[in-house]
């Protein structure tokens, strides 16, 4: 059950928009293959259209996904093939991992959509995780430079005005249906009374997951997610969000600092929004602000659910070693949509909802240089201070 974390630094790597594999698997005959299998037509046009409503992707996108992945997936010596005994490409292979993960469907529905068996799936679905893991990491990183940095802060102070904010946070559950002769069953079960493993994530303005943690089970609240997590002991060493601090007023500094909903406590280096309904002018508006600026957390969870759907609906017992480098897994493909600025990604109809049938959590521990420090940036905004 070991959490998974997004915060490993490694060296970024530009994405390099070549075509995978042999100049075969990259071709137009593999492309129009697929197009009439999945599509029942010979128009290419209306084949690629199925294409992208499928997999949810472009194909510029599925190549480097497809670069990405080859060497770790073509390394291992295993001779995947249809029914029809015809082998698989690499190609092959990647679209029937990214069908899994994007659908949500069963291995069987899988395997008939492609003419394969359950097994072949499940094989090749483990065995894309484990490539992406160890090959696109380098899309999950929190910012290594300064000036990654500014330009972030800069961007969310473009939405309604937070000055030297670095990330929003927010959590959402990934609900499951296990067995009840599973030993360990209660320790699973959540305040809905649903049996679920959480993500808890930190994102940038342009809804890019920067740093994950996954695996612990949903009957813990965010505070206890927060307090086990890797950055959680970073910022408190002082070893992140210490870049430069802001001047308010004479004597007066914000350092840097992500913003969470009531669920989580807040600290010198995490603001959450002002409680209670008696609020002043200036604290209204600061939630406002406070609101509007955290809400690109939710939607980036809202968009990950719906594009990478294995994880949206109640998983039938999942296997939850594996779970949470799934969940990883889906994290670092919603960041490769982002970073290939895949149009496909900006059509995708939202739910309002990633947690829809959980209610607010609400945490009463409060720092009390963090509620002063909340105080100056409230007075701050509404020109008092």
């Amino acid at each position: 059950m070991g959490p998974v974390k997004g915060y490993k630094k490694r060296r970024k790597v530009e994405p390099n928009v070549s075509a995978s594999g042999s100049s075969e698997e990259g071709s137009l005959d593999w492309w129009d293959a697929l197009s009439k299998r999945i599509a029942g037509i010979s128009s290419p046009s209306k084949g690629l259209e199925k294409f992208e409503s499928m997999f949810k992707i472009s194909r510029k996108t599925f190549n480097y996904i497809c670069s990405l992945v080859k060497d770790s997936m073509m390394a291992k010596t295993s001779n995947f093939t249809f029914s029809n005994g015809k082998p698989m490409c690499l190609n092959d292979q990647v679209a029937i991992a990214l069908r899994r993960l994007s659908s949500g469907e069963s291995l069987i529905a899988v395997a008939d959509s492609f003419g394969t068996n359950h097994s072949t799936v499940s094989q090749l679905t483990w065995r894309f995780v484990e490539a992406m893991e160890e090959r696109g990491i380098q899309h999950l990183q929190w910012p290594s430079t300064e000036q990654e940095m500014t330009k972030i802060k800069s961007k969310f102070e473009k939405i309604r005005g937070l000055p030297n904010c670095c990330g929003a946070i927010d959590t959402t559950h990934i609900t499951m249906l296990l067995s009840s002769t599973e030993m360990d069953s209660n320790v699973w079960l959540d305040r809905e009374k649903n049996h679920s493993m959480i993500l808890q994530a930190i994102v940038d303005p342009d809804m890019r997951f920067r740093d994950i943690v996954t695996g612990w089970p949903g009957k813990m609240d965010d505070f206890d997610v927060l307090q086990r997590s890797t950055f959680f002991k970073l910022c408190e060493k002082g070893e992140r969000l210490n870049g430069k601090k802001m001047k308010l007023s004479e004597g007066t500094e914000l350092r840097e600092y992500i913003v969470g909903d009531s669920g989580f406590p807040i600290l010198p280096w995490l603001i959450t929004p002002f409680k209670g309904k008696e609020n002043s002018e200036s604290k209204v508006e600061f939630n406002k602000r406070h609101f509007a600026t955290r809400v690109v957390a939710h939607r980036a969870l809202t968009r990950l659910k719906e594009m990478w759907r294995i994880i949206q609906g109640v998983m039938w017992r999942p296997d939850k070693n594996r779970l949470p480098r799934i969940i990883l897994v889906c994290c670092i493909l919603h960041n490769i949509v982002i970073d290939m600025e895949d149009d496909v990604y900006d059509e995708l109809v939202l739910p309002h909802h990633h947690d829809a049938s959980y209610k607010q959590e609400v945490c009463k521990f409060a720092d009390k240089t963090a509620l002063v420090l909340r105080d100056n940036l409230s007075l701050y905004l509404s020109g008092r201070l």
